[in-house]
């Protein structure tokens, strides 16, 4: 995976923004306020996702590209993505893990505005025209 297309990845997310908090090396991608992935913005490629620690546990084990965040081992995995192990579905289901969470953790009030907002980009895929099921009238 190159670096747009991670990011193109992170801001598909609802509400997910980009920032540079720790200067211009490294972009941190957030929804409301919180960090659900960090990537390096220069150079080889590596990735910090947030994971359910048993998860995190069995990736390391499989993938000799995938190590514990130094800082929050339990829950975050280090992904060298210019390894080329990986593939670019596998990272991407990643980042969506992440960010789910993520808004997981979040007060309810940004879980509900979420939900709706993941609820809207679904409703056009949907096809309006057939009635409901008899059950639902």
């Amino acid at each position: 995976m190159n670096r747009e297309r991670l990011y193109e990845t992170c801001l598909a997310q609802p509400e997910a923004v980009e920032e540079h908090p720790f200067g211009p090396d490294l972009t941190v991608f957030k929804v409301a306020q919180k960090v659900f992935v960090i990537a390096t913005a220069h150079g080889d490629l590596t990735v910090n996702v947030k994971c359910d620690p048993e998860v995190a546990e069995t990736l390391r084990g499989t993938y000799g590209s995938v190590r514990a965040m130094s800082v929050w081992p339990k829950h975050w995995n280090w992904v060298d993505v210019s390894a080329g192990e990986v593939a670019d579905t596998e990272l991407e289901q990643w980042v969506e893990d992440s960010y789910d969470l993520v808004v997981d953790k979040l007060p309810q009030v940004h879980k509900l505005r979420l939900q709706g907002e993941v609820r809207s980009l679904l409703n056009p895929m949907m096809d309006q025209s057939d009635p409901p099921h008899e059950s639902m009238r």
